[in-house]
């Protein structure tokens, strides 16, 4: 039955998905991209991976995201980790082949490793297909030394040392690609700016509108879902040009808002907090002094 979703529970299943021959090691593979298929009854599925899956990839065809799809024609580097769902439609470009390196990581192969809990640090797993990483020919070669090193640990006999090298090599690939993110935020900054300035306008429209009281105080997955964006992504962009996150772009234009209400007008507190979104106002009042370091009625009094 096609469109639905497949659980994918370990390596070892998605070798066999892929028409592949069995992985070396049950929990840690490189896929060589030029070497996998989808065979004909999984087109069209959804699949739930049940590990990490970090690619580096050139004409693999439309990948499907959630509800949008990316054309992958262009190399580029995309982080998926457990749980999240995508498929793939083969390319039918007759004169493009499908091309790149897949390290697919169960969660297991990090026990009792540091990376077992810092790899929940690297947003970059939260970003969407449509959020990969573009790298020059400089950063895609300093990538495939690193997908190198792990394939020649995996091919040779595994011992004491191999986990350990193995993973200080995947926290480097991490490292390197936090880096070249970094440096996506930068080269694209016209393009951020613009995401900058549509955030301001959206928080501006928001807190004018009705919408603050009928709804509530604006989520992050609302401002990243209207800006089609993942929250990670937009928050890292965000926090690459100010040094803040959306959440807390949220909180200043609610502060902003709250000291022109206080300052200009006659409402009580209690009517700013129902007017900003608040259900109680000592939860306003408990959050406007954390950014202000005064109450509201202290802030209001220093006007008079």
């Amino acid at each position: 039955m096609k469109n639905k979703i497949r659980k994918i529970e370990t390596i070892s299943d998605f070798h066999k998905i892929r028409g592949l021959s069995s992985p070396l090691h049950p929990l840690v593979s490189l896929v060589d991209y030029g070497l996998s298929k989808i065979l004909p009854e999984h087109i069209g599925e959804h699949w739930n991976f049940d590990f990490y899956s970090i690619g580096v990839k050139r004409n693999v065809g439309t990948i499907r995201y959630g509800q949008q799809k990316y054309d992958f024609d262009e190399g580029l580097m995309s982080f998926i980790s457990p749980g999240q769902i995508l498929s793939i439609e083969p390319n039918t470009k007759a004169n493009l082949k499908p091309s790149g390196w897949l390290l697919l990581i169960h969660p297991d192969f990090f026990w009792n490793s540091s990376l077992s809990k810092t790899i929940k640090q690297y947003d970059f797993f939260d970003y969407s297909i449509n959020e990969a990483l573009f790298m020059s020919e400089k950063e895609e070669a300093v990538i495939e030394g690193i997908f190198q090193n792990i394939k020649q640990e995996i091919e040779n006999n595994i011992d004491n040392f191999s986990q350990n090298i193995i993973i200080a090599q995947i926290e480097l690939l991490l490292n390197y690609a936090q880096r070249f993110y970094q440096r996506q935020f930068i080269t694209r900054k016209k393009t951020s700016h613009y995401k900058l300035n549509d955030v301001e306008a959206l928080l501006n429209e928001y807190f004018n509108g009705e919408e603050v009281i009928n709804k509530g105080l604006p989520t992050v997955q609302y401002i990243a879902n209207t800006l089609n964006m993942s929250p990670g992504y937009l928050s890292s962009l965000l926090k690459s040009l100010t040094g803040q996150t959306t959440q807390q772009h949220i909180h200043d234009k609610l502060i902003e808002k709250a000291k022109e209400k206080l300052s200009t007008t006659n409402l009580s507190v209690s009517e700013i907090a129902y007017e900003l979104g608040f259900e109680h106002s000592q939860s306003f009042s408990k959050l406007f002094k954390t950014k202000t370091n005064v109450s509201p009625l202290k802030f209001r009094a220093s006007f008079n």
